[in-house]
């Protein structure tokens, strides 16, 4: 069987268009044999999503994509395979999703100052699951006629060093790989040539990186042979996905332009498989 694998997606648990069970069908009708669920953040969707997976005979990969920051960059990581209930992780998610909420204040505070007469209420319209962020703001920009889409508003004022950007709670990278490793998951550093982070990977592999997404739909192919050769030198998994968000004319890509194949997948597996070992 042709095995093709779009491990880095958002469903409505996050900032994505699409409900956990509708990503699933939507995967499953393009052809997809494997699909993550990697929501910022939050892993309420994944329920859904296996129960979903297992109706149509897809395979779910449980996912999360954590927001970190070093050095004044964003740096995202994904993880792969984890113990999604365990406690240790859902605490940490809690607290995280508290420091959104003030975050999320701050901001409509700032955009209120600013002229722009946008309330909580507005924002939490537009969110359908538990994690609302800037996307959610933006969209409510969007809604109430102030800017003709999403990333004119990010690009307007929510983007680093626009009028009402204001910092996210600063989470190390390396705590966000110890945090996955711990829950039993496989942590991946997510598209790094947007993060324009490959100085920080030697550091991310003494703690605990296990993965590259060198697949990436802005990865061109000067960039992904550099991080295919990152992957070799430091014995990393590679993985791939399009980090679709359901959404059309933004800038992420559709759901299956960008997979993996059953090499990969194998290798995602054996690593997930030598972490769940080491943890008994």
């Amino acid at each position: 069987m042709v095995v093709s694998a779009d491990l880095h997606t958002h469903t409505t648990a996050s900032d994505g268009q699409l409900c956990p069970a509708k990503m699933v069908r939507l995967a499953r009708e393009r052809g997809l044999t494997a699909l993550g669920i990697t929501d910022h953040d939050t892993v309420s969707g994944l329920a859904e999503a296996l129960a979903a997976g297992r109706e149509v005979g897809l395979k779910v990969i449980p996912g999360i994509e954590l927001s970190t920051e070093w050095e004044g960059r964003e740096i995202h990581l994904l993880g792969y395979g984890l113990d999604w209930e365990q406690g240790e992780l859902m605490a940490f998610l809690e607290t995280m999703r508290q420091a959104r909420q003030r975050r999320n204040l701050k901001i409509v505070a700032r955009l209120r100052d600013l002229g722009y007469n946008l309330t909580m209420a507005d924002v939490a319209r537009e969110a359908k699951g538990e994690t609302t962020g800037r996307p959610h703001i933006a969209a409510a920009l969007v809604q109430k006629g102030y800017l003709p889409s999403i990333d004119a508003a990010f690009k307007a004022l929510l983007d680093r060093g626009r009028p009402a950007y204001v910092p996210r709670a600063k989470i190390p990278p390396s705590v966000a790989v110890k945090v996955i490793l711990e829950a039993g998951g496989v942590p991946v550093l997510a598209h790094p040539g947007l993060s324009q982070a490959d100085d920080i990977i030697p550091a991310l592999v003494n703690s605990g990186l296990q993965g590259l997404e060198v697949y990436y739909p802005h990865h061109d192919p000067v960039t992904r042979e550099r991080y295919l050769k990152l992957a070799s030198r430091y014995d990393l998994v590679v993985t791939g996905g399009s980090d679709f968000h359901g959404r059309s004319g933004d800038s992420h890509a559709d759901l299956g332009s960008c997979t993996i194949g059953a090499p990969e997948m194998v290798r995602l597996k054996e690593r997930w498989q030598r972490i769940r070992d080491a943890g008994d």
